[in-house]
């Protein structure tokens, strides 16, 4: 079979030759960075590095991190490096105290982006003869958006769907012959599940392949998803700070997705030392932004645990490869593709008048999340009738939806009822197998 490229010369391109952009790019990012972002002109000024201190990529490690921490303290333009005029859109995420990260972007930002996405659909067999079905969320979340763009670099008849109403989303898969389907696996899944359901088998389905992000998922449930919807499932991975899907993409190996390192430059580090740690090691990734103008984020913290690794790939790519993300190095949890932190629930309960004693018990059902929050009453509220109980549990689950952007399931539960190791309580109860 032909080996179907974006742009090819980028992708192939010899590995001495990508350092070298890398480090030429590097070097005129930190001076744009250091010229027009007071905040971050602190934090290299505090650890006494200048621009000129940065001559290629071997200087990397000089420079400051970045953190969620220092997105929330320069909320809303603390880390902008354009006039806001040169702006032509926002994207955000949820933050972890109701505050957002919101990342900006100028028109080049968004057409290096949408090259990015472009790259991951022609590496999932994507042509300017396919239908390129886009199931991801649009407005704020960066997944409808980023496949879009790249649907339409790559020549695609793009059906803009967003998320949700699925029975529509069956109707235009089948009548317009949608070939490639982008959103979360677990959505993908429950379009499989609703298939089956309808007496469709794989044979009847347009589709030849996926693209799917933004959550973790298992090989086992990649395997599902194949099996139920006749496709090759193809992983891709972005960050709102960092732009969004299309930071790293699978090719047809799968054996990890290929980090776009014209645009993105990725290190693997001890999370707890911050030590650059040598390739195959795992540890935290992080991640430099080598193009973007507005919103130029340098050795930004993902708080993901994964591996690069450098083995060639039988695609002819020469970027790098990321495994899937193993797990993070702070306390988030990924829920139906949102970011949720415990210190987000605990806001909400402070606010309502609640003691911060819960529990989150997450799960997977038929390839979707269950998201369940247990909350202890005061000794007071304990006497409440079931009515005024279930009246309460609603009240805080429209509190907690407010903030986290998903729907929990809250039950209160009596004083004292969760269980404490060592006088803690175990806030997060993970049942979901992400892992193999």
């Amino acid at each position: 079979m032909e080996k179907r490229y974006f742009q090819k010369e980028i992708e192939t391109m010899p590995v001495e030759e990508i350092k070298k952009l890398q480090s030429e790019k590097l070097v005129k990012q930190v001076k744009h960075v250091y010229e027009n972002v007071p905040y971050y002109r602190d934090l290299m000024d505090k650890k006494g590095v200048k621009p000129e201190d940065i001559n290629g990529i071997e200087d990397l490690h000089k420079l400051p991190f970045l953190t969620k921490a220092d997105l929330r303290e320069a909320y809303p333009h603390g880390l902008l490096a354009k006039p806001l005029k040169d702006c032509v859109r926002i994207h955000s995420t949820s933050g972890t105290t109701g505050k957002r990260v919101v990342a900006f972007y100028t028109q080049h930002d968004v057409d290096l982006w949408e090259d990015c996405c472009a790259r991951a659909i022609v590496a999932a067999g994507g042509t300017d003869e396919d239908v390129c079905q886009v199931a991801y969320g649009y407005g704020l979340f960066t997944g409808g958006a980023g496949l879009h763009g790249g649907s339409h670099k790559v020549g695609c008849l793009t059906l803009p769907m967003s998320s949700g109403v699925t029975e529509r989303q069956i109707q235009f898969m089948t009548d317009l012959n949608a070939t490639i389907l982008c959103c979360t696996p677990s959505y993908a899944a429950y379009i499989g599940e609703t298939l089956k359901e309808m007496g469709y088998t794989p044979d009847r389905i347009p589709l030849k392949a996926g693209i799917f992000g933004a959550e973790p998922w298992t090989e086992e449930m990649r395997r599902g998803i194949e099996e139920t919807l006749g496709i090759k499932a193809y992983d891709i991975y972005g960050l709102t700070e960092t732009s969004g899907p299309g930071v790293s993409f699978e090719c047809e190996e799968q054996t990890g997705m290929h980090i776009n390192e014209d645009h993105f430059l990725a290190e693997i580090i001890d999370p707890e030392t911050g030590e650059v740690l040598p390739e195959g090691s795992k540890g935290e990734l992080v991640f430099t932004a080598l193009d973007k103008e507005a919103f130029p984020l340098l050795r930004y913290r993902t708080r993901d645990i994964c591996v690069l690794n450098r083995k060639p790939c039988s695609c002819g790519r020469t970027f790098i490869k990321m495994c899937k993300p193993m797990g993070r190095s702070d306390d988030m949890l990924i829920i139906r593709g949102v970011n949720v932190f415990p210190s987000q629930i605990e806001t909400v309960l402070l606010n309502q008048g609640y003691q911060p004693n819960y529990q989150i018990i997450v799960d997977r059902a038929n390839n979707n999340d269950t998201f369940e929050v247990n909350v202890e009453m005061n000794p007071d509220q304990f006497s409440d009738t079931v009515s005024g109980i279930t009246a309460k549990e609603k009240a805080l689950a429209e509190a907690m939806k407010v903030m986290l952007g998903i729907n929990p399931k809250v039950k209160l539960v009596a004083p004292k009822s969760i269980v404490r190791s060592e006088g803690k309580s175990v806030r997060v109860i993970d049942k979901r197998k992400l892992h193999d």
